[in-house]
């Protein structure tokens, strides 16, 4: 595992940081406190490492047992990555009889970015192109790798190690991120890459690192630790929220796309608040006007066993039957015999329609207006 320890501005927060460059400093006076997701992410990265080792040759220990978030779909997600990165080696060695392969790999990129340092999931150094590779274990968030500041900051790192070792000309820079089915890659120039370093990354990073700049909402904030108290995002979102005034059909057009744009983080921000309050209530503060109330509960066994065992010597079965979902049961069954058995038998209904922006890649539905033009285009 690499070494312990996060920069002031660290390649994983520089999407925040490099937006809103004031948040840096800010997020510094906030204790760090974890989460399961974090944690998860942790045991996920652990063994993907493992795995990736074991497929190279080299020396491993199975992490698995001291893993708390370790389960059957962990298993499938890390060996799949470790199968990825050595198809992204087989390319390599198209190129270069002797790439080389850095896992969990601590990178410095202090000439752009004061103090910058962080840890590369993998790297891939070759003539020609310079690979990266960041596992994202997370479903909330689908992350790409076009123009990620995270991944280039490490690739800058590497470009630091290897630059003058290797003849490279292009960054190939890749998010893996099976739990979304998402791989997505995004290829840059060496000298572009420089380029983007020191025209944005540098000044940028100066700025943060000092406490300058203007604070700026969005996307980002849901990463921030200042997000529930942040006054800039506080204003940014009411203002949209004047909106919420007006019915829907006495909206321009115009207003309702800036709406739609902006609700999710709209919502984002709603939860954000309603949930430091709680916090804050249960350590004791008091809102005026509010006041901490247990909620509602459903009763539930104490001991399950001993239920079972009380039920069954009266005569009665406690358990009810039930199929198995489709995913336990390709568990279950295998992926190869689960289509051989089953496949005649699954269907996959059409999904509810919903809004997306134009960069999501699933195809736009037809709608009764455009299967309309369709026919009178055919008359």
């Amino acid at each position: 595992m690499p070494p312990k320890g996060h920069a002031l501005l660290s390649a994983s927060s520089s999407d925040r940081w490099l937006h809103c460059p004031p948040s840096a400093r800010l997020c510094e006076t906030y204790e760090d406190k974890g989460s399961d997701y974090a944690a998860e992410g942790t045991d996920a990265h652990a063994l993907c490492e493992y795995k990736l080792r074991k497929a190279l040759g080299m020396k491993a220990t199975d992490p698995t047992k001291s893993l708390d978030w370790y389960n059957a779909e962990m298993e499938d997600c890390a060996t799949g990555y470790a199968s990825f990165i050595m198809e992204l080696l087989e390319d390599a060695k198209q190129t270069c009889s002797d790439p080389v392969v850095m896992i969990e790999q601590r990178v410095d990129f202090s000439r752009w970015v004061e103090q910058g340092f962080g840890t590369a999931d993998c790297i891939i150094i070759a003539d020609g192109t310079l690979r990266i590779c960041d596992y994202k274990n997370g479903v909330g968030c689908l992350v790409s790798a076009n123009k990620n500041p995270q991944l280039s900051c490490y690739a800058l790192g590497a470009l630091e190690l290897f630059d003058d070792i290797y003849d490279i000309d292009t960054v190939s820079m890749t998010i893996y991120q099976p739990r979304r089915q998402n791989v997505s890659t995004y290829e840059v120039s060496k000298d572009n890459l420089y380029q983007w370093a020191d025209e944005v990354l540098k000044p940028t990073a100066d700025l943060a690192f000092a406490g300058d700049g203007n604070f700026l909402c969005g996307e980002w904030c849901g990463f921030c630790k200042a997000k529930h108290e942040c006054r800039a995002r506080a204003e940014a979102n009411l203002l949209l929220a004047q909106h919420d005034f007006k019915l829907p059909p006495l909206l321009e057009d115009s207003e309702i796309e800036v709406i739609l744009s902006r609700v999710d983080e709209l919502v984002s921000w709603v939860n954000d608040i309603k949930e430091y309050a709680l916090q804050q209530a249960i350590s004791g503060k008091e809102w005026t006007g509010w006041k901490l109330v247990e909620d509602r509960s459903n009763r539930r066994y104490t001991n399950e066993d001993a239920v079972s065992k009380a039920v069954k010597a009266a005569g009665f079965d406690p358990y009810e039957k039930k199929l198995l979902g489709i995913t336990a049961m390709q568990k279950l069954l295998g992926k190869s015999r689960f289509e051989d058995l089953l496949a005649d038998y699954i269907e996959k209904p059409q999904g509810k329609p919903t809004l997306v922006p134009e960069s999501d890649k699933r195809p736009a539905m037809n709608t009764a207006k455009n299967d309309f033009m369709e026919e009178y285009d055919n008359e």
